[in-house]
């Protein structure tokens, strides 16, 4: 009788499996892994960049603090206390936080290769993923990296997809 059931259900998912994948879950991965593509290219940079520019935080520090910058990259920037730590702690920990930033982009990848292939474990791959550069940020450089307009847009994008792929489980058959 177990054998029966079995079968039952390995028909049910090779029947899914010959299924098209739905436009929504394909429009969503390979957003996932443009998305990745860039993720990773900043996480690169950042870490080439860092010495550079905990070398140029003085400098940019007194341009923010001028008159002449405008409100909205002020706002973009967080607090000028903020970012002169956030630039300091950010070359302290460049190799953790490259480490974590790529292994983020990879369980993003992975998780969204996997959802193609319907897999449910995919999800909780991207989800992670997706979490993993926030608590990275927030244990090596600060609560303080976790402000202003950029992070703010950061969160919106994170909870979007995520939204969206919550909506999408339903075609995630094992």
């Amino acid at each position: 009788m177990q054998d029966n059931y079995n079968t039952n259900d390995s028909l049910t998912v090779n029947e899914l499996q010959q299924t098209p994948l739905p436009t929504g879950l394909n429009v969503l991965t390979i957003l996932t892994i443009i998305g990745c593509v860039i993720a990773l290219g900043f996480s690169v940079i950042g870490f080439v960049s860092a010495k550079s520019s905990y070398d140029k935080k003085d400098e940019v520090m007194a341009q923010m603090q001028s008159a002449e910058t405008p409100k909205f990259v002020k706002s973009m920037m967080g607090d000028p206390a903020n970012f002169e730590k956030m630039t300091i702690k950010s070359y302290e920990n460049r190799i953790p936080i490259l480490l974590l930033s790529v292994t983020a982009v990879g369980l993003c990848f992975f998780g969204a290769m996997q959802m193609r292939k319907r897999k449910k474990q995919g999800y909780l791959l991207y989800v992670i993923g997706e979490l993993l550069p926030f608590v990275t940020m927030a244990f090596f450089i600060g609560f303080f990296a976790l402000s202003g307009m950029i992070f703010i847009f950061t969160v919106v994008i994170a909870l979007v997809f995520i939204l969206l792929y919550t909506m999408q489980r339903k075609h995630l058959i094992y």
